[in-house]
């Protein structure tokens, strides 16, 4: 399936193709056997083919790449625990796509906008929101501002908004030499923790401050 795609740079598509990244990847996600995970952006399936290895109950794949999409409904057309959404992230409610009380999200996001589907998935009104964890892929500059505390330089707004709603710990440095095509820079996995103790924080007004 990999040697037929192109990637689309209006997508900011990149696939990962090494086997011993995605191996240590998945090792790092915790599953069980009632966790539904949700895979944002599989593209060509590489990741999820470890994923299905693990425990769990459900895999949604969310793809916004019609031609991926339909070629992952191909592929795994006898999985019936496995469901393919051909949709766009930024615009897609995941809070309905499982009733689940142990829910992760996963994913290689596009770089272009992967801080917009951050801020998306951590400004539910309702909070602890509907997934337990999120293991997602960003840019390595952009992930350690995330992560990064105060009086650090890189500490900021994306920092604050992000660090007021969950615990955040770097998994995982991802070398351009793992993606297809080969990115300027680097990546890295970061895994996110709701913090059930903020549930009174305010993010609307946060963002404003």
């Amino acid at each position: 399936i990999n040697k037929r795609i192109v990637a689309k740079k209006s997508l900011g598509q990149n696939f990962i193709h090494s086997k011993s990244f995605l191996s240590k990847l998945s090792n790092k996600i915790i599953t069980n056997d009632n966790t539904d995970i949700v895979e944002i952006g599989p593209g060509t399936g590489s990741l999820t083919e470890y994923l299905k290895r693990k425990k769990f109950k459900n895999l949604f794949l969310i793809e916004k790449d019609f031609e991926l999409s339909r070629k992952l409904s191909e592929k795994y057309k006898y999985e019936k625990n496995i469901q393919i959404y051909n949709e766009d992230a930024l615009t897609f409610d995941l809070s309905n796509i499982s009733k689940s009380k142990d829910i992760i999200i996963v994913g290689n996001l596009p770089f272009n906008i992967s801080s917009q589907l951050l801020l998306k998935w951590i400004s539910y009104d309702t909070w602890p929101p509907f997934y337990n964890k999120m293991y997602l892929m960003f840019q390595k500059e952009l992930g350690k501002r995330i992560n990064s505390k105060i009086n650090n330089k890189n500490y900021g707004k994306l920092s604050v908004l992000t660090q007021s709603r969950c615990n955040v710990n770097e998994l995982i440095e991802a070398p351009s030499h793992i993606f297809n095509p080969k990115p300027k820079v680097n990546g890295i996995v970061l895994e996110f923790t709701p913090i059930d103790s903020f549930i009174d924080v305010d993010l609307k007004k946060l963002k404003t401050i």
